[in-house]
């Protein structure tokens, strides 16, 4: 940058933040703060203190006497002014100290704590409420083996065992596991060939009743006609009005 056509040591650089003076609009989103008055004053100006002035105070209910008071005669205008005065009650009942006093401590027991002392052994008798120790004794623990296929401590020779002989590989053997023929049932004679009639013989029904059939002379041989039969009757027009009787 040349120094031709500058004046002092001000030079133009990059804003560290948004001024308002270049932006025609509303400007930024957070505005400064003004520097007068008291509401919405800028926290790093100095503020003047600020009064407010309000109108007299109304009287109070003590206030608004008829007319003078009495005034005591204890009182004067330094205020007031009486003898001594005691009143007699009951004794009350403090809380008593339960610290305990000089003779509760005992500095002949304390040299064993400041100065070097011997170590000191007491005998007393069993405790029958202390812990029992449970832990297991020399005869509870088993000595491993060390013979047959089951050692631990040592190394034990091969063993076999004997089985049954498999069903696989047999001659016996079924590969296919297919049925054989006694596996099928054998069907009826009648199903595929052609079968003979076949009758039953039963009993008469008891229930069934021959009076209500009909018996050869209810029938009429005679009456029996393939001819049409013709019958002639009065015709009657649906504008004939029909005729009104009175009836006395």
């Amino acid at each position: 940058m040349s120094q031709g056509g500058w004046i002092g040591t001000w030079r133009p650089h990059r804003p560290r933040g948004p001024i308002m003076a270049q932006y025609t609009s509303p400007g930024p989103k957070y505005s400064i703060q003004g520097a007068t008055g008291y509401v919405s004053h800028i926290p790093t100006k100095r503020k003047a203190p600020a009064y407010s002035m309000y109108g007299a105070k109304p009287l109070s209910s003590k206030d608004n006497v008829p007319g003078p008071y009495y005034v005591q005669g204890t009182v004067t205008n330094r205020g007031k002014k009486t003898g001594p005065a005691y009143s007699l009650s009951g004794r009350t009942e403090s809380k008593v100290e339960t610290t305990p006093g000089p003779a509760c401590y005992s500095p002949d027991k304390a040299k064993k704590v400041i100065y070097k002392a011997a170590p000191m052994h007491s005998m007393g008798y069993r405790t029958h409420g202390g812990k029992v120790d449970s832990t297991p004794g020399p005869n509870n623990y088993m000595i491993p083996e060390v013979l047959g296929p089951h050692s631990v401590a040592t190394s034990g020779s091969p063993s076999y065992s004997m089985t049954g002989k498999s069903k696989l590989g047999r001659f016996d053997e079924d590969l296919h596991k297919t049925p054989g023929p006694a596996a099928y049932h054998k069907p009826s004679a009648d199903i595929y060939k052609k079968s003979a009639p076949k009758y039953t013989m039963a009993g008469r029904l008891k229930d069934h009743k021959t009076d209500k059939m009909p018996g050869p002379a209810e029938y009429e041989l005679g009456k029996i006609s393939c001819a049409p039969v013709i019958s002639f009757g009065i015709r009657h027009s649906d504008y004939t009005t029909p005729v009104i009787v009175d009836v006395y």
